[in-house]
């Protein structure tokens, strides 16, 4: 590719041609602010409407400023990205926008967090020299997961960006103009009304507080506090990869001994895993994943094939409304979340004596439709939920820090048993490609009879967005498909629509990068690297267990011989599967 030449306030730089002022700028360790502007190449996720002016810089020749992330580097050109003039214009810029922003800062849910907050605080706005349209008046919701304060919309398109472009969900567009511009799903309609999935991309990439969870910390903490109540905890693996980021942790340490006692601490009766429920999952969904298959190699072309993993409510969620006709595709298993509820509340509370009614299943997830699943009526038993509510990894930080818990000093602690022993199989449930990694240790094992000398998949592993492999078992070349987010998993659905499928196994994760990159973490700020990290983080726990196998956890054998029989019995096809929706419209 030709390269171009270029000075950037006084370095003379080389780069390829097409490559914008603001990468060229921050390849040499300049960072000009941004609002708008997301771009994570490796993934394809790029939001570039170069709407906010934020990132405007001064060339030498033009007559006006230009922004940096929509104007292409030109030989010889010379570029300043801080004079007198551009930071007076990026003041001012900032000054519009906040004439029509909502000053509720001190009990906003982003507040600390805000990038049009940190913003201010750069170009250093000290008044409001502006008075704007106020966008009071402009409609707030609230939706199982979501929380919409349009009120707060600066417009940066973001949302529209990851809910039509990377998701294809198409829940989210703009409508209107000047100040009653907003972004809105169709006919302002509500979003629990609207094809949204809950996957919560849109509120990870908010600069804002337009787009925030649902906040069940207050819930917790009467919760905790009522003498009458048992209330137990689970935490997802992708919280203990990036909960240490809200302390000032590097991105991809492992917080998980200090977890689980900051979790203690805030006076939990029980820690426990969802791992532990990782490994039970694979034990019913490999195992109607090898039901499947011998029912096809015995000649059955009646079967379902591809399977589909069904961990990832986000994912069921876009499946119901947009392709009902695929409906018996996916496999019945329900989610780990769901799965250690019904565990929890149908076995755990008997062996403790302990009655439903009084027993609080609490869950820590990285995904906000984790929310929304908790809520669905198959979960629950007479009205009372499997799951009673879940927060994100971003609530139990703020909550840790509420209750003056110094995170950092911490010793780590074990989690509770019987439910919180897991194997390396179940930790990386988080990162995209890890459920079928996980369920290949088992079904290599229980389909052939022998034992996987080499447990790590290499091939599923990484962050493309459609990952393909083959996996001999004992002849059998079993196709396998892995795909995160839900466009790309859009694509691997026409491809079964139309009949092309070459798969036997399909995984498929909402969230670009799988749980790591869910919308209820820490803000990874379109910085791939957090997701590699992270995603790593879990890599590295797995490979430091004593079991690395979902069939080898001693407490999920126990559950079976005590309670469950064998996978697919009708105990545990009651108790952990479930069926799925035609919400389409």
């Amino acid at each position: 590719m030709e390269n171009i030449t270029l000075t950037i306030d006084n370095h003379k730089i080389s780069v390829p041609r097409g490559t914008t002022l603001l990468d060229a700028a921050r390849n040499i360790g300049i960072d000009i602010p941004t609002l708008c502007h997301i771009d994570m190449k490796e993934m394809c996720i790029l939001n570039a409407p170069a709407s906010c002016r934020v990132c405007v810089v001064e060339i030498e020749g033009r007559k006006n400023l230009a922004p940096a992330c929509a104007t292409r580097c030109e030989n010889d050109m010379v570029v300043h990205t801080s004079t007198v003039r551009v930071m007076n214009a990026r003041k001012m810029v900032v000054e519009l926008i906040l004439s029509d922003h909502p000053n509720e800062c001190l009990i906003c849910p982003k507040s600390g967090k805000c990038e049009l907050q940190n913003l201010a605080v750069r170009v250093n706005v000290r008044e409001m020299p502006f008075e704007g349209g106020a966008q009071a008046g402009q409609k707030k919701e609230s939706s199982p997961s979501i929380m919409r304060d349009m009120n707060k919309c600066v417009y940066c398109r973001r949302c529209e960006t990851m809910c039509n472009d990377i998701q294809t969900v198409g829940a989210l567009a703009a409508v209107n103009r000047g100040f009653e511009s907003t972004i809105s799903p169709a006919f302002g309609k509500d979003l629990k009304e609207s094809e949204c999935t809950y996957c919560g991309q849109c509120v990870a990439v908010c600069p804002v507080g337009a787009l925030t969870e649902v906040d069940h910390t207050n819930r917790l903490l009467n919760d905790l506090e009522n003498p009458d109540k048992i209330v137990i905890v689970q935490t997802a693996p992708a919280v203990r990869a990036a909960l240490g980021e809200e302390f000032g942790i590097p991105a991809g340490k492992s917080v998980t001994g200090k977890m689980v006692s900051a979790l203690r601490a805030l006076g939990f009766d029980k820690v426990f895993d969802t791992d532990f429920a990782a490994d039970l999952t694979i034990m019913e969904e490999g195992s109607e994943l090898l039901d499947r298959l011998n029912r096809f190699l015995s000649g059955d072309r009646e079967v379902c094939l591809p399977i589909l993993t069904s961990c990832c409510p986000a994912w069921v969620n876009f499946f119901e409304h947009q392709f009902p006709d695929l409906l018996n595709i996916p496999s019945t298993a329900r989610s780990p979340q769901q799965m250690f509820g019904s565990i929890a509340k149908n076995y755990w509370a008997e062996k403790m004596s302990i009655p439903r009614e009084k027993l609080v299943v609490v869950s820590i997830m990285p995904c906000l439709a984790k929310k929304y699943e908790c809520a669905r009526p198959e979960f629950s038993h007479n009205g009372d939920p499997d799951v009673n509510y879940s927060l994100t990894t971003r609530e139990l930080a703020k909550l840790i820090k509420r209750a003056n818990i110094n995170f950092n000093y911490l010793e780590d602690e074990d989690f509770d048993n019987p439910l919180g022993e897991s194997t390396g199989a179940g930790v990386i449930f988080g990162a995209t490609g890890g459920v079928m990694e996980a369920a290949l240790r088992t079904a290599y094992e229980i389909y052939t009879g022998k034992p996987l000398e080499k447990v790590d998949f290499e091939a599923v592993r990484g962050l493309e967005g459609i990952k393909k492999a083959t996996v001999n078992l004992n002849g059998f070349q079993l196709k396998i498909g892995i795909a995160h987010g839900l466009g790309h998993a859009r694509q691997l659905l026409e491809e079964i629509r139309r009949g092309d499928s070459e798969y036997h196994a399909i995984e498929i994760m909402a969230c670009p990068g799988g749980c790591i990159g869910g919308g209820g973490q820490p803000q990874h700020h379109g910085d791939t690297e957090v997701l590699k990290a992270r995603t790593q983080a879990l890599y590295h726990e797995d490979s430091g267990k004593t079991l690395r196998k979902s069939h080898e956890n001693p407490y999920i054998v126990s559950l079976y011989e005590e309670f469950l029989g064998k996978p697919m019995s009708e105990k545990a096809h009651h108790l952990l599967h479930t069926h799925y929706f035609n919400k389409s419209r």
